[in-house]
């Protein structure tokens, strides 16, 4: 991956808590994605034997444990929060890349938990218009900030008992 970075003017390595990831995004986008092509293909190879993924997303190359995604991060983070008596009314999740889709797959299926009393909201997006298994999507991350102001917004308005009440339709005509 370094021999790439050194290579690729533009280029850099992130390390994460779970992954390395591969930055191209400021550079030369046709030079770019054919070093992204080509990493990948090595990587596999290199790391066939390892109990590792590597994928292409979005400007990136991501190499991370197998068995770790985001989506089950999402159902891990359901469970304790229910194992805690902390139901979610609201779950919300918004993604740019094709490592989200996973995490959109996690918060839709959430819906039929038998664990949950109730169906919690669910509001899945991406950002960008793609097929996505996400619900919704917005065009950038000036609307991804304008929906989580509504998102606080609609939040804060109390029913007639004095508890929060939102709905995804209340948030959608607050933002537009």
């Amino acid at each position: 991956m370094h021999v790439y970075m050194e290579t690729t003017d533009g280029s850099f390595i992130e390390p994460k808590e779970s992954a390395l990831v591969w930055h191209y995004q400021n550079t030369d986008h046709d030079f770019g994605s054919c070093q992204a092509k080509e990493l990948v293909s090595h990587l596999e190879r290199v790391l066939s034997n390892e109990p590792v993924v590597v994928r292409r997303g979005h400007q990136i190359v991501e190499v991370k444990p197998q068995g770790v995604s985001k989506g089950i991060s999402v159902d891990k983070i359901i469970r304790t929060l229910v194992s805690k008596g902390e139901v979610p009314d609201l779950l919300m999740c918004i993604g740019n890349d094709r490592s989200d889709e996973d995490m959109f797959e996690s918060i839709n299926r959430a819906t039929s938990l038998s664990e949950l009393p109730a169906a919690p909201e669910v509001f899945a997006c991406s950002v960008g218009p793609k097929a996505s298994k996400a619900n919704y999507y917005v065009d950038g991350c000036d609307e991804v900030i304008r929906l989580l102001k509504g998102v606080t917004a609609v939040s804060l308005q109390k029913d007639t008992a004095g508890h929060s009440h939102a709905a995804f339709e209340d948030t959608l005509e607050v933002v537009s």
